[in-house]
């Protein structure tokens, strides 16, 4: 049973542009890790501050292991959150 997190980044006005780059390298960083399965970012079309994350991991524990990285505490939690207007999380099960 594989974990999914859809989550959704508004970046402050001005900084979509710098976000846009930290999701690059997060992106990069994340699909090298063992229990990532897809790690996909996306941006609005219409809205380029509004940005959805796609994660797919093989199990919880793979999910908790990326929460742990040195790139998702220095890109999310030190560069990112800062840039952000809001951080919506959402968390489903892959019952496929």
């Amino acid at each position: 049973m594989a974990f999914v997190l859809a989550v959704t980044w508004t970046a402050k006005e001005g900084n979509e542009a710098q976000v846009r780059e930290i999701l690059q390298k997060l992106g990069i960083a994340s699909r090298a890790e063992p229990g990532v399965i897809t790690y996909t970012t996306h941006v609005d079309p219409d809205n380029p501050c509004e940005f959805l994350i796609y994660e797919k991991y093989h199990d919880e524990a793979g999910l908790a292991a990326h929460q742990e990285t040195p790139h998702f505490k220095e890109y999310v939690l030190e560069q990112a959150i800062p840039l952000l207007d809001a951080r919506v999380r959402r968390q489903f099960i892959d019952f496929e």
